[in-house]
Formats: structure tokens, C-alpha cells, sequence
């Protein structure tokens, strides 16, 4: 492979999107960030320099930006292109649809049509578990599982995106897709220097339960008691965030080795799954502190059980999941608590 691999990284100061560029850096690749902070923070775009101990580049363009972005093109020569900028809040997209179809299908279809008239062959997707909806007999879910209707606009955009992605490859352009359809990322950078930043009240589970921990929130609402699993409450597969980033990396280098055009997809998850439940007592156990919670009415939209059969990502991009449920809330403490206090010193 080439050196100096130009990547573009769009929606990288976001949670995901800012740990990808770390690894990305650290694997010896330079990405250059596009966002424009609606979602995310400038600081985190410092703690990235902070980790890597370098700058980065960064560029604040819309992605929804045609002519913008072509700027961005004309002045970098991509290797690949990693597609995050999107909305990501289930409930949100149920109140807001319009705003989830206008930036989530825009931003896609503007990179899209820039790869192809810049020759860029390397796509890799974004994607999300929610594109499997409710799954019908075991909540165990592998690729070949049916894409079932999606429980919210938010779940519809990915799999919408999914589809024009896999219509761009059939129709001869000289695109190779790889979709990372992943579970939930928890946790933040060891260093504590980047980490999930909610903007506004927290729609995920952890970023709840650490600013609850930390006395941002009053308390934390657990929606639904009486779900079919152990012990009443919903269950997902946590994946450490940093090891989603290291399987974008995985997957990039995947994608160059490749011939040929192809729209590949992969499960990206720990392959176990967790209650809300089991969270919120490793949580206790790690931070040392009674959190204050109670059963609140189950959530619209809200899938009982689901995780991943991660065996393709292990076989196809040689990646598993290294880092334990208990690292990542480790993590996310660390971070929550370190952002609070820097926060403070500096109003």
C-alpha cells in the first residue's frame, strides 16, 4: 500500500468519527476531517491533537455542501472515503423526519457523486444494526439476516443509504463498498481525551447514566421492566468504541487490497449481549457509587434483544472486539468526569 494514504473522514469530531482518526493516524494514514460541529465540538478536534500529539486536518464544510465539499476534493487526492456525518437519534427522527431523510440521504448522495467524479474507489459506510428492525426469531443477527422494516426514520435513512450505495455499485461505477453495520459503541479513549458528547440530553444509555453519576441528571429512566430476557430489561451488544475504530481501519485496509467493484456488509459487535441492567451495576461497581434510577414505560421504537454474529468481521477484516464491557465504562467515566472538570476551570 501507498504511503501517505489521504482519507476522508466525514462527521470525524463526532463520537465515532473523532476515535476513527486517532487510529487512523496511529495506523500511519492521514485523514482530513470534515464537519461542521453541529453535532459535535471544536474541543474534541484538540483532544485528538492531544492524543496523536500532532495536528490534523480539519475542515469546517457542511457535507450536505455540494460545491464545498468539491473544494475539499480539489485540494486532497483521496484514497478512501469513511461516511459518517449523519443524525443519529432514534427518538429525534420519529419527532423530526424530514431533518433526518434532508441530512442523512444528502450527505451520502454528495459524497457519492464526488467519488465518482474524482475516481475515489473506496467507500466505507456508516452503517447501523438498526436496518435488522425487530429480529424475528433469534436475537442473534448475522448478515444474511432479513433486513426487516426499520422501527424509526433514523433506522429508514440507513437503510436507505445501504441501497443507493448498492445501486451505485451495480450501475458500473468504479466504487467498492464496504458497509460496517454496527451495534452500540459505549465508552471514550483511554486518555480521557475524547469520548461521546451529547449535545443537549443524552439519547444513549451511557452518556445518561455517567452524567446521572456525575449529578448533571437528577435520574436515570430505564424504559421497560417487563421485556422477555433475564431480567425484564432490553438487551443489546456494547462494542468499545475504540475497537469500532479499529475495524474502520481493518476495513480500509480490507478495501485497497480489493479487485473489482463489490457492496460488501459487515456486523460489527462483541457477538455477546447486555441488559440495561447489567450497565447500570457494572457502572456502580467501577465508579463506586449507588446510582439513583428507577422503571420507567417502555420506549417507542425500542428492539428487545439483538446482537451480533461478528464471525465475518473476524474472518473477512481479521478484527475482533479486545476490550470488555467493564473497560469501556471505565472509559466513559473517565472521560465524563474529565470533561466536567475542565468544563468547570474554564467558565
Amino acid at each position: 500500500m501507498k504511503q501517505n494514504m489521504h482519507i476522508l473522514v466525514t462527521g470525524g469530531a463526532g463520537y465515532i468519527g473523532s476515535h476513527t482518526v486517532v487510529e487512523l493516524i496511529n495506523s500511519g494514514k492521514i485523514p482530513v476531517i470534515v464537519d461542521d460541529f453541529r453535532n459535535s465540538d471544536p474541543r474534541i478536534i484538540k483532544g485528538v491533537e492531544e492524543i496523536v500529539q500532532q495536528k490534523v486536518i480539519f475542515k469546517k464544510v457542511d457535507v450536505c455542501d455540494l460545491n464545498a465539499m468539491r473544494k475539499v476534493f480539489e485540494e486532497y487526492s483521496f484514497d478512501g472515503i469513511i461516511h459518517f456525518a449523519a443524525y443519529k437519534a432514534v427518538g429525534e427522527s420519529v419527532q423530526e423526519p424530514l431533518m433526518y431523510y434532508n441530512n442523512n440521504l444528502n450527505s451520502l448522495l454528495v459524497c457519492l457523486m464526488l467519488a465518482k467524479e474524482f475516481e475515489v474507489k473506496n467507500f466505507l459506510f456508516s452503517s447501523s444494526c438498526t436496518v435488522y428492525g425487530e429480529p424475528e426469531s433469534s436475537p442473534v443477527v448475522t448478515e444474511e439476516s432479513p433486513v426487516l422494516e426499520a422501527n424509526s426514520p433514523y433506522g429508514a435513512t440507513k437503510q436507505m443509504c445501504e441501497r443507493i450505495l448498492a445501486d451505485t455499485t451495480k450501475s458500473g461505477t468504479n466504487i467498492k463498498v464496504l458497509n460496517l453495520r454496527y451495534f452500540n459503541p459505549i465508552g471514550a479513549h483511554h486518555s480521557g481525551f475524547i469520548g461521546e458528547l451529547p449535545i443537549g440530553r443524552p439519547n444513549n444509555l451511557l452518556p445518561y447514566l455517567t452524567q446521572t453519576g456525575a449529578g448533571i441528571l437528577e435520574e436515570l429512566t430505564v424504559f421497560g421492566s417487563d421485556y422477555n430476557t433475564d431480567d425484564g430489561t432490553c438487551v443489546r451488544d456494547y462494542i468499545h468504541v475504540s475497537d469500532l475504530a479499529d475495524a474502520h481501519v481493518k476495513g480500509v485496509d480490507w478495501l485497497m487490497k480489493q479487485e473489482g467493484v463489490f457492496n460488501e456488509v459487515v456486523n460489527i459487535g462483541t457477538g455477546h449481549g447486555a441488559s440495561v441492567l447489567e450497565i447500570i451495576h457494572t457502572f456502580e461497581k467501577v465508579a463506586n457509587l449507588k446510582l439513583n434510577w428507577k422503571f420507567g414505560e417502555r420506549r417507542a421504537g425500542d428492539v428487545e434483544k439483538i446482537y451480533a454474529d461478528a464471525s465475518k468481521a473476524k474472518s473477512l477484516l481479521n478484527w475482533t472486539a479486545n476490550r470488555t464491557m467493564e473497560d469501556a465504562i471505565r472509559d466513559a467515566w473517565n472521560w465524563e468526569q474529565k470533561w466536567r472538570n475542565e468544563t468547570t476551570d474554564n467558565h
